[in-house]
């Protein structure tokens, strides 16, 4: 009785752990439930990572998933012979999954291979120079003057440059203060890179930017220099491809064995 009691204790406050998000009939749907399934279609998304609206639509889907289900127990599926059988196929597809990822957890890749590898492929660790900018998108050479002229009136330049975005600036970007993030040069049109490159951080541009979408104007937040990522970034990603690559190595020399000692018939 009392380690029953402590076993709901327990459950209870790994619940409250993992946040519950909602509850179809008494049965909780978490935030783990969230991002497991978010995994499945969106590998790198996770659940306090999407905009309120994903949210909304990605919680409905698996309120609907948990209705289904309920219908689904109460029709009886659980006994259909079908069931019976593609259970099976999903317990051995599940097996060998969880077989190779033991396998890959296995086998060892020391700090100089991963080096080796690096120095050896530097071209796939190289990054491009980068530039984080924000920009107020008009119709007309005239509109982007004035702003210019506020601009450079302006006490505090960035907070200017965003209130003026968000008020005037035609572009999608203009609801977060023309922010467009991190983007390489041959991300953008030339004529916009070029502008934003020549930029130092903190720095507008003082002659309006002509582009196929517009006139712009530029503000630069920061840069980054082109050059190699350190091996330090990559390393457990190295790691990771060479374990990967020794397995299926493996797996080749492993097949011809069995294949050698099987009985096989093919018709």
């Amino acid at each position: 009785m009392y380690k029953l009691f402590f076993v709901n204790i327990l459950f209870s406050m790994f619940l409250v752990a993992s946040e519950i998000l909602a509850t179809v009939n008494g049965k909780a749907i978490t935030r783990e439930d969230v991002d497991r399934f978010l995994a499945k279609t969106f590998p790198f998304a996770k659940y306090k990572s999407l905009n309120p609206r994903q949210k909304r639509e990605v919680l409905n889907k698996l309120i609907d998933r948990e209705l289904y289900l309920e219908m689904a127990k109460k029709e009886g599926i659980e006994k259909d012979p079908l069931f019976a059988k593609e259970l099976e196929k999903l317990k051995e597809n599940l097996m060998l999954d969880i077989w190779m990822k033991r396998s890959v957890e296995k086998i060892h890749v020391s700090e100089r291979e991963a080096k080796d590898y690096y120095f050896s492929h530097l071209e796939k660790f190289y990054r491009p120079a980068l530039a984080h900018a924000r920009h107020i998108l008009v119709s007309t050479r005239e509109e982007a003057e004035e702003i210019i002229d506020k601009l450079r009136r302006s006490s505090n330049l960035e907070k200017k440059f965003i209130e003026l975005a968000k008020s005037l600036s035609t572009g999608p970007s203009a609801k977060n203060g023309g922010d467009l993030g991190w983007f390489s040069k041959d991300q953008m049109l030339p004529e916009f890179s070029n502008a934003t490159f020549a930029l130092r951080r903190g720095e507008i541009t003082h002659v309006p930017v002509k582009t196929i979408f517009g006139w712009h104007v530029i503000y630069l937040i920061d840069k980054k220099r082109e050059g190699e990522v350190e091996f330090s970034k990559v390393k457990d990603n190295i790691i990771q491809t060479l374990k990967l690559q020794k397995f299926h190595n493996k797996l080749k020399k492993m097949s011809k064995e069995l294949k050698k000692r099987a009985k096989i018939s093919v018709k």
